[in-house]
């Protein structure tokens, strides 16, 4: 199973996330009208997809503007580790980090439409 969903992966990331979010409204209409279908389950399951690759792209974001590597952590009291030739010289202040601009999110409410039946 896992090396079923690591394929999975391996292609949802080949997609650019411009192609994929011109899906999302879609699917999060399809998502939005329950019906007990496994078409409804399908629209749920790549609405999650495209969300995931858009969470992905993001948190990479993040990390890449805080100066991170991939597969580099804070460590324990909060300070990011940098290679020694990495470092700046200690007769250079260190050069400001980009600012990241926030990103607002689009909150689905998901709830029974009003019958006007009380």
């Amino acid at each position: 199973m896992e090396q079923v969903l690591l394929k999975m992966a391996r292609q949802l990331r080949a997609f650019d996330e411009a192609s994929l979010m011109a899906l999302w409204d879609k699917y999060a209409e399809a998502v939005g009208r329950f019906e007990p279908s496994h078409r409804w389950e399908e629209a749920v399951l790549v609405l999650a997809m495209i969300q995931g690759m858009r969470f992905k792209n993001q948190l990479f974001n993040h990390h890449w503007a805080e100066g991170r590597q991939p597969g580099q952590g804070a460590g324990p009291d909060g300070i990011i580790p940098v290679a020694a030739s990495e470092a700046p010289a200690e007769t250079h202040q260190p050069e400001p980090r980009p600012k990241v601009k926030a990103h607002r999110a689009k909150v689905l409410e998901f709830k029974p439409k009003d019958t006007g039946e009380s």
